[in-house]
């Protein structure tokens, strides 16, 4: 399909996402907070979306049991998400439809969103599993800024040292940053 500079009149191009989960299975596990951010592609933000799930609290204490390394090694992390979603979590079908009026708020109706982010393909088994309306209006390719870390560190040995906030909104920017780091590299 061709499109027309009357087609493509929303700025957005890239939708960052990045998801916070009571851990890593799809099935099991459920998302506790997700943020996004629609940039253009020299990565200017053009707006941001967070929404809190609200998960019962004996499927997040169960998880977290499960994740006890990781959630141990970051307690702040899993206090704060727990405080939050006890406080102020809301329906996963309430924050699908937010996310859907900001793709049409912010992206091309016609076009599939790219997805990016760290890692993206792991939030986007969560989408699948949680949220199918938003999984359709996505791009069947997405930018994962960890394959770029892959070559980057293993062809070149080059690092970028990125905060790991492990909280959504934080860790979009620090992958937004990481990107911006290793396109610094590339000569074209």
């Amino acid at each position: 399909m061709r499109y027309n500079k009357e087609q493509m009149t929303k700025k957005a191009k890239l939708l960052w996402m990045d998801l916070e989960m009571t851990g890593l299975d799809p099935i099991e596990d459920r998302i506790l907070e997700v943020a996004v951010i629609a940039t253009d592609w020299d990565f200017k933000e053009i707006a941001t979306y967070e929404g809190i799930i609200k998960v019962g609290p004996r499927l997040v204490e169960r998880r977290m049991k499960v994740g006890k390394v990781f959630w141990d090694t970051y307690p702040d992390v899993r206090t704060a998400l727990v405080k939050q979603n006890d406080e102020l979590g809301r329906s996963g079908r309430i924050i699908e439809n937010e996310l859907l009026a900001f793709i049409d708020e912010h992206f091309d109706a016609d076009r599939p969103v790219l997805l990016a982010g760290n890692s993206i393909h792991q939030d986007r088994r969560f989408i699948v599993n949680e949220w199918h309306r938003l999984d359709v209006r996505l791009h069947y390719r997405m930018l994962d800024v960890s394959a770029w870390k892959v070559v980057f560190d293993g062809k070149y040995k080059k690092k970028f040292a990125k905060p790991e906030e492990h909280r959504a909104l934080g860790d979009i920017r620090g992958s937004i940053m990481e990107l911006k780091y290793y396109l610094g590299k590339v000569k074209v």
